[in-house]
């Protein structure tokens, strides 16, 4: 069996690679949409995501890859790496520096679903890793992460994020007009694994977004977790806040959220 210390060492190394290429990029430029118009690819994606995935082949060659960008690598081991090269890409072409990798390691369980065991979130700009291990805590370059509890909901910091379609977006205002006077404020910088790790950090109390992708959420809230918040699905999205937080908010997003929010 391979331990999660090593498990965790080959993240890191990967996510950093895939770090010093956006850190190298000179001027950013679109080469393609997703979703929508809105939602963009670089090259810098592209080329994030094959350092990622070079290094991964290097340190894990029997391991499956799943990344946001296309690469789908079968596997042998019963592990799958789940990468998002660029955490944060319309960021990258303002240049805003809210931007991350994320790299998230997967276990197979019996019913055939995956379970992160191990996940890092790396900040090129901020020189800033976090890291978890499953049942042995969260860390920001070596320090250990605890989220901010018990908060109130009317002193809470919540964070969120939008998705690329107007129809998704009319439905998240709906929800943001029924949550902005009942907190403290709200904040969205663009990145969702950022604003999970900057949960465990303290530097908010609460992020919630009901439209998300796998690899956009797989190791940031391994890392939200075990700094101790509570994480929950929210339609295929997630819902992180610190456990006495958490059921209070649940209640405000299932009265505006229309989307599955699980109890």
């Amino acid at each position: 069996m391979t331990s999660p210390e090593a498990l965790l060492d080959a993240a890191v190394a990967a996510a950093r690679d895939g770090g010093r290429v956006i850190r190298a990029a000179g001027t950013v430029r679109p080469a393609g949409h997703k979703s929508s118009a809105t939602d963009p690819v670089t090259e810098i994606d592209l080329a994030s995501e094959a350092a990622v995935v070079a290094s991964l082949a290097a340190s894990r060659p029997h391991d499956a890859v799943f990344g946001e960008e296309g690469t789908a690598r079968a596997g042998t081991s019963g592990l799958r790496w789940v990468v998002d090269p660029v955490d944060g890409t319309t960021n990258l072409l303002y240049g805003s520096p809210h931007v991350t990798v994320s790299v998230a390691g997967e276990e197979q369980l019996p019913d055939g679903s995956w379970r992160a065991v191990v996940g890092v979130v790396h900040d090129p700009y901020r020189s800033e890793t976090f890291t978890a291990v499953r049942g042995r805590g969260a860390r920001l370059n070596g320090d250990p992460l605890r989220a901010n509890d018990p908060v109130s909901l009317d002193r809470a910091l919540v964070t969120t994020g939008f998705a690329y379609t107007s129809q998704a977006r009319a439905r998240q205002a709906r929800t943001l007009a029924g949550l902005l006077h009942r907190v403290r404020d709200i904040r969205s910088h663009g990145s969702a694994a950022l604003e999970l790790c900057w949960l465990a950090a303290g530097r908010c109390d609460a992020y919630y977004e009901d439209e998300l992708a796998p690899w956009d959420f797989a190791a940031g809230a391994l890392v939200a977790a075990e700094a101790g918040a509570t994480v929950t699905a929210l339609g295929s999205g997630v819902l992180a806040a610190g456990p006495a937080l958490h059921p209070e908010l649940t209640v405000v997003l299932e009265r505006t959220a229309h989307v599955p929010v699980p109890r």
